[in-house]
């Protein structure tokens, strides 16, 4: 089985802000997609959410304030799923709660040298 590695994008500026309850609700819905594609025993690693911030670290040594902001999407986290093929973990993408608030999935194969 090959692994690989689900991004997920969200445009940050068009979530509205979410109350207390809607928050719970959305870390809920996350949850539940992981379980169910842990509990077919294709979860490599569930990941983790990233901060918006960072740095950004370029060949000749200049460093700068990152992500970029020119790039309308944010990245928000990963996760490492394990499937047989590039559409099948496509297929293990689908349903990602990202994907109902206008974010999107980016699924490549982890390819281990």
């Amino acid at each position: 089985m090959k692994e690989f590695l689900l991004v997920y994008r969200l445009d940050l500026k068009t979530i509205p802000k979410a109350s207390p309850e809607e928050m719970q609700a959305s870390v809920q819905k996350w949850m539940n997609w992981i379980t169910g594609i842990a509990a077919q025993g294709k979860l490599g690693d569930r990941g983790n959410r990233l901060l918006s911030t960072g740095k950004v670290l370029k060949g000749d040594g200049i460093i700068s304030d990152g992500p970029y902001t020119e790039i309308k999407e944010s990245i928000l986290g990963y996760s490492i799923v394990k499937a047989d093929s590039l559409e099948e973990a496509t297929e293990l993408a689908n349903g990602c709660p990202v994907l109902f608030i206008g974010g999107n999935v980016e699924i490549r194969e982890i390819n281990a040298f």
